[in-house]
């Protein structure tokens, strides 16, 4: 009787932690499609490399204003699902 109340037990917690607790939900990011500052189209010649991320805008005077305060942005872009591209290799 004891091993079938640990097994109930144990099934329980793995519920718990599989389905209700525990287990983060996994999110997937999406790929930039607006600009983090104006939330314009992005224009893919207009860009900037942070950090390992590559950030497109939709003109030269977002880039500036990214500039004054990245981190802002790049939680900004976070808090609405969005993952900036990584800085392609050798840049």
């Amino acid at each position: 009787m004891k091993k079938i109340k640990l097994i109930v037990l144990l099934g329980a917690i793995f519920g718990l932690l599989t389905f209700g607790l525990g287990m983060p939900e996994i999110v997937q990011a999406e790929p930039q499609t607006k600009c983090p500052v104006l939330s314009g189209t992005i224009d893919k010649k207009i860009f900037v490399d942070y950090q390992g991320k590559r950030i497109y805008f939709c003109c030269q005077g977002c880039v500036a204003e990214f500039q004054k305060d990245p981190n802002q942005y790049l939680k900004k872009m976070a808090a609405e699902g969005v993952s900036p591209g990584k800085t392609p290799a050798g840049q």
